[in-house]
């Protein structure tokens, strides 16, 4: 991955190239990652995003690693300690305006939560104060995004309630011994079916 924004080489004014980026290897070469219009105009509604919070905050930020493999069901994740955003390519191509408008800000918001707070609680009062105050949003935990193209295999399972779909995660524990699963309703343990 690479910060597109605090590289050492290229100045924080320095505009990005809009058709690929620059990222050095392990081996020190130098290898250009193309990127899709979709994932400039994230990149650049992050750079906005945090432009907006600094003058918020009257107070500089420092600016994530990004990058575009998640997978699932996840449209985006923050991860704190590493200050990294993971967006998910294939929800963003389908859904690029509830990126811009929803989704960008409330990772960002949990970056800016652990940089002004420490360790908080992922959708505590500070991430709901940061989407209120500084975005204008109102705090939501979870996208309502239609993930039909992104959804895993699922396996058939049944109880005395009838059929139940484990993903392929839950399904494979099942099939190395290491958990069973039971109904919430019933209590019966899961079956597999033919």
């Amino acid at each position: 991955m690479f910060n597109f924004f605090r590289s050492p080489k290229v100045p924080p004014s320095a505009p990005i190239k809009p058709d690929s980026a620059k990222k050095l290897t392990s081996k020190g070469s130098i290898k250009i990652i193309k990127q899709t219009n979709e994932q400039i105009q994230i990149i650049e509604r992050i750079e906005q995003a945090y432009c907006l919070a600094e003058a918020f905050f009257n107070r500089s930020f420092t600016r994530p690693e990004i990058g575009f493999k998640l997978r699932g069901k996840s449209a985006g994740t923050a991860h704190l300690q590493e200050n990294r955003l993971r967006f998910n390519p294939v929800l963003l191509t389908e859904n690029i305006e509830i990126f811009h408008q929803e989704v960008v800000p409330h990772e960002i918001c949990h970056l800016i939560a652990y940089q002004l707070y420490g360790r908080v609680k992922p959708h505590g009062r500070e991430w709901q104060g940061l989407m209120a105050q500084v975005f204008k949003l109102k705090p939501s935990t979870t996208h309502s995004l239609n993930v039909s193209s992104v959804k895993g295999k699922s396996f058939s399972y049944s109880c005395g309630c009838g059929p139940i779909s484990l993903t392929i995660r839950r399904h494979n524990k099942v099939v190395r011994g290491e958990t069973k699963y039971r109904c919430r309703r019933c209590k019966q343990e899961l079956t597999k079916e033919n």
